[in-house]
């Protein structure tokens, strides 16, 4: 599989594929495709599988789409502005995202869910207990609200990031909550309570304009009469 992201500020990732090679997306992910492009539609390994994407903020349900000939093409296009991050695993590496953030992969990639280990990460972490987490190989492209941030951390090397903002991260990196100290600053300082602990060795993925954000900020612009 071969793929090339377009279209700036409203991306797609356009996947050229030889026969037989397969593409997985969530319904409604898929702008278009070649003629001899088969779709099956699947819980993606059984009901349970099917039910535990659900509470990531998933559909139950997920798109298999196989060319059927060579030279076949698939786009899937971002539902927000944004990035398409493209991301390889090769069996060893794993990456914890936020909900919603998968587009579409490689048939060989693993999507599961992944439960935050602290009850008060998960209480006060901003996207509750359950992200997503995804394993296995194979190329799979994340949905990122804004501009995209990548940084390297090294074993120990700490970040701190407005919970909205943390995208994406590796497995190996350490998550946690910290409470913003002062009250003056808790209570005008426009940054909410809690703040995203981050600890390497791993890539973090920051986003700048995440959707919640965005929405704040147009909601007293909507007219509601």
């Amino acid at each position: 599989m071969k793929y090339k992201i377009e279209g700036g500020a409203f991306p797609v990732v356009i996947c050229d594929l030889d026969q037989g090679e397969r593409m997985v997306t969530e319904g409604g992910g898929m702008a278009f495709m070649s003629s001899q492009m088969k779709m099956e539609t699947s819980t993606g390994g059984g009901l349970m599988k099917g039910l535990a994407r659900t509470l990531s903020g998933e559909s139950m349900f997920l798109n298999y789409y196989t060319a059927e000939a060579p030279g076949q093409s698939i786009g899937f296009a971002s539902s927000f502005p944004g990035n398409i991050i493209p991301i390889k695993l090769n069996g060893t590496n794993t990456i914890i995202a936020q909900k919603t953030a998968f587009l579409a992969s490689e048939e060989g990639v693993e999507i599961s869910t992944h439960f935050r280990k602290s009850l008060a990460t998960g209480f006060f972490g901003g996207e509750g207990f359950i992200l997503q987490k995804f394993s296995g190989e194979g190329m799979v492209f994340l949905e990122i609200d804004g501009d995209t941030l990548e940084y390297n951390l090294e074993a120990g090397e700490k970040m701190i990031i407005d919970q909205g903002h943390l995208a994406a991260m590796d497995e190996s990196v350490e998550f946690d909550i910290q409470r913003v100290k002062g009250v003056k600053n808790m209570l005008f300082g426009g940054e909410g309570l809690f703040l995203a602990n981050v600890t390497g060795p791993g890539r973090v993925w920051v986003q700048t304009m995440p959707l919640s954000n965005f929405v704040n900020t147009i909601l007293p612009f909507v007219n509601t009469d």
